[in-house]
């Protein structure tokens, strides 16, 4: 990690908080980006008292302009990006499929799909510009879960493009999906409210399992990993 330029998309909150927090704190330079300006400031709060460095980024992924400053601006300064991790999500509530709501679906496919192949056109030059690039995108197997259509569909289309993406690239990028356990998330806590949260995997250990995998340096293009 150390001076590795480190692009974590739904920084504020959450797994990608932690693996943020934990990537700054191993010498990354941390682009945070993400809505919520709050979660952004206490993660430049907690890495910054590791010793590590981050930029935040107040922008949200549904924003085309926005992304295209954003990838002009990072070869600007840093001239690649080497490490892109993508978890911000949309989730919307769960609801039969016969009465999916259409504002909620249309809202989903905007940020689930259309906004993460809008982040694939922007950071796939800059990888390239790397000397090790990789891309991990957070995945989830919900398909098939009742109730979860809206949610679980956007998540297997995110699949496909992440799939088909890793093999277009071939050797040049390396690009992995990763599957986080089961996490006290308030993406979670939308859908199993009441639940027991004690059993869960803590977020900073779930991102503790990815950074060993980092470490390792065994992740190989179109894998997938469970965490």
């Amino acid at each position: 990690m150390a001076d590795r330029i480190v692009l974590v998309t739904g920084a504020s909150r959450g797994f990608g908080f932690a693996c943020a927090a934990a990537m700054g704190g191993a010498g990354a330079h941390v682009l945070a980006l993400a809505r919520t300006v709050g979660g952004l400031e206490e993660l430049d709060d907690e890495i910054s008292s590791t010793g590590g460095s981050a930029t935040l980024i107040p922008l949200d992924i549904c924003d085309d302009p926005g992304l295209e400053r954003l990838g002009a601006a990072a070869h600007e300064r840093w001239g690649r990006i080497d490490l892109w991790l993508h978890t911000a999500i949309h989730a919307a509530p769960l609801q039969p499929a016969e009465h999916i709501d259409a504002g909620e679906l249309e809202r989903t496919l905007a940020t689930n799909i259309r906004a993460f192949q809008r982040l694939i056109r922007v950071v796939d030059p800059l990888l390239r510009l790397s000397d090790q690039p990789l891309a991990l995108i957070a995945a989830d197997d919900a398909a098939g879960k009742k109730f979860h259509a809206t949610y679980a569909a956007a998540k297997a289309a995110q699949s496909a493009l992440t799939r088909a993406w890793a093999a277009e690239s071939g050797a040049r990028i390396t690009i992995a999906e990763v599957v986080p356990p089961p996490m006290p998330t308030a993406l979670r806590a939308r859908f199993h409210p009441g639940e027991d949260r004690a059993p869960l995997c803590p977020t900073k250990d779930a991102a503790a399992r990815l950074m060993a995998r980092l470490e390792k340096g065994d992740i190989a293009n179109g894998d997938r990993l469970a965490l």
